[in-house]
């Protein structure tokens, strides 16, 4: 089960009848997953996510899938279909849409109301929509999908199965296996078991908890839990969690109302999409438990409840303004209940400790998954996995959604099962279906996109790195000016440094060293602006790296006069 490719080249045509399968995001990190789907010269793409920015990505707001190597053949889209409504699964969609307004919608009841605010935000409102459920099938040209209900930490989360003339293809989306679900929808074990009669050509599985042994444990097993600290509570609580998490918000309401407390929403997108998910009836709000978040401050602590958002420690959050006691209207009184309810997403540890300090500091209480089990995985463990390659029996299969690690593991399970055909790609990796048997067939350009402000795609690796060096070794700046007739430095240099320890006068031992370089390259025929400020760059550089070990970014300025 090798998956080193280093000399995979460009893709050769497809066979005919073959069916071809791209992700462009998802493999090999948690977040911006996005898969491409070809078939007889039509194409089908499956999610369309984000991936947030974590601390060496400085300045950068999203980072979305690459589509780049599809975008001249975006007019033979068929559809997109959603999975599910997080954020890494529907998150991009408005920036594709920019490209191609009317590519066709495909999503349950809540994944599309909880895009079309996203899409409103964008300014994006005449977008077409195919709203399915489980047991539904549509036909998109040579595509023919039909959709299965799935557990998650979502409501209405749901798999796609695609038939083609290459076969049939099953793509979980996210999914697990919770048996006592709190909306009672189960993952539809069933129809996966009729698919597999049919016979399941190449299986898509979910890889993100594949490392974790056994059953990922039910959302119900969270609710002592939860009621055990509402009991104990003596002031108010603060429950942080996913804004999408409608099944804990659920439990929080309820033990509320059980507590005779009232409940407010704290974060735009909390707001937001608790809206959506009670107007469409997947959020059941008990009688006189919410109020707005200013009316809660007039009742006594004993009966106030908060559900805000940043249980990730994102530094915008409610939550850590929260911690830094610089929120409008909520500040945290010694005696405070705070509940972190949800998963510790991989580089995130140091940002939510952060944020439990912070309020650890302010004499609040603070419950989180290391001290109490108050959150379960949304993703099916490795338990589950093995039950759904011996009821699925696939001829392929080809982990999706995870790190590196992840997508072994779950290969490493599929083939316990007797599966011989396991396919471990990564982003931008093309795998052909052909004659019902998978195989990596080249690769397509494909890095990361970043989201910066208003601008899309214009950030570069090379962008970050400037940003990285300042951000730790500040800037150093040499303004020099030659007389253009005699060939001499006239003026300075003038240096001046930002963000780090040299001062002004520091710089003085250096500039003769600068002077006598300049001369000499002039003297030699180099009188090239660029190559004089490379001669500036050279020289200092290696003072301040010889004397000071640093190594600053250095903007050298030479100036003609």
């Amino acid at each position: 089960m090798s998956h080193s490719h280093p000399e995979l080249g460009t893709p050769g045509p497809l066979a005919e009848n073959g069916l071809r399968v791209t992700p462009f995001g998802g493999l090999g990190d948690v977040g911006r997953n996005m898969t491409l789907f070809e078939y007889a010269g039509r194409l089908l793409i499956v999610d369309c996510g984000v991936l947030f920015p974590e601390d060496h990505h400085p300045g950068v707001d999203l980072i979305l899938p690459d589509w780049s190597s599809i975008r001249d053949r975006l007019d033979a889209v068929e559809g997109l279909v959603l999975t599910h409504g997080h954020e890494d699964h529907i998150g991009a969609t408005p920036f594709l849409l920019r490209e191609r307004p009317d590519i066709p919608l495909i999503g349950s009841q809540l994944t599309l109301a909880l895009l079309d605010s996203k899409l409103r935000e964008h300014r994006l409102r005449e977008t077409i929509h195919h709203q399915v459920k489980e047991g539904d099938k549509l036909t998109l040209g040579p595509f023919e999908l039909e959709f299965v209900a799935v557990n998650h930490s979502i409501p209405d989360a749901l798999a796609v199965a695609i038939r083609t003339g290459a076969g049939l293809v099953l793509h979980t989306g996210d999914f697990k296996m919770d048996q006592l679900p709190l909306d009672g929808r189960i993952t539809d074990l069933r129809a996966f078991a009729r698919l597999a009669d049919e016979g399941v050509d190449l299986f898509l599985v979910d890889s993100t908890n594949a490392e974790a042994p056994g059953f990922t444990p039910a959302e119900r097993k969270i609710t002592p839990v939860i009621d055990q600290v509402f009991r104990e509570s003596q002031q108010r609580i603060i429950v942080a969690c996913f804004a999408s998490h409608v099944h804990r918000v659920q439990q929080v309401l309820d033990a509320a109302y059980a507590h005779e407390r009232q409940v407010a929403y704290v974060g735009r997108s909390m707001v937001r999409n608790m809206a959506i998910a009670r107007d469409l009836g997947y959020l059941k709000v008990p009688p006189n438990t919410l109020v707005e978040a200013k009316q809660l401050a007039d009742l006594p602590p004993q009966h106030q409840v908060l559900i805000s958002t940043g249980s990730q420690g994102e530094p915008m959050s409610a939550l850590s303004r929260i911690a830094q006691r610089n929120h409008n209207f909520v500040h945290i009184e010694e005696g405070d209940t705070v509940l972190l309810a949800s998963s510790l997403i991989p580089g995130n540890e140091n940002a939510v400790y952060r944020v439990i300090n912070g309020l650890s500091r302010w004499g609040a209480r603070v419950v989180h998954k290391g001290n109490a089990m108050v959150h379960v995985s949304g993703h099916a463990s490795a338990g589950e996995l093995l039950y759904c390659y011996n009821i699925v029996a696939p001829r392929n299969v080809m982990p999706v959604h995870g790190e590196i690690r992840h997508l072994l593991a779950n290969g490493t399970l599929a083939r316990e099962t007797g599966v011989e055909n396991v396919v471990i790609a990564e982003d931008g990796m093309v795998v052909d279906l052909v004659d019902g048997v998978a195989s990596v067939a080249g690769k397509v350009d494909c890095g990361y996109v970043f989201v910066d402000g208003s601008s899309v795609g214009d950030i570069t690796e090379s962008d970050l790195k400037d940003r990285r060096i300042l951000g730790e070794e500040g800037f150093i700046s040499v303004i020099v000016v030659v007389d253009s007739v005699t060939g001499k430095v006239s003026s300075g240099p003038e240096i001046h440094a930002r963000g780090n320890t040299f001062e002004d006068a520091d710089f003085e031992e250096i500039k003769p060293a600068i002077v006598d370089a300049l001369d000499r390259a002039i003297a030699e025929g180099n009188t090239d602006a660029y190559q004089l400020q490379q001669t500036v760059r050279r020289v200092i550089g290696r003072w301040v790296s010889s004397a000071h070990r640093r190594r600053p970014m250095i903007i050298p300025v030479v100036i003609e006069a």
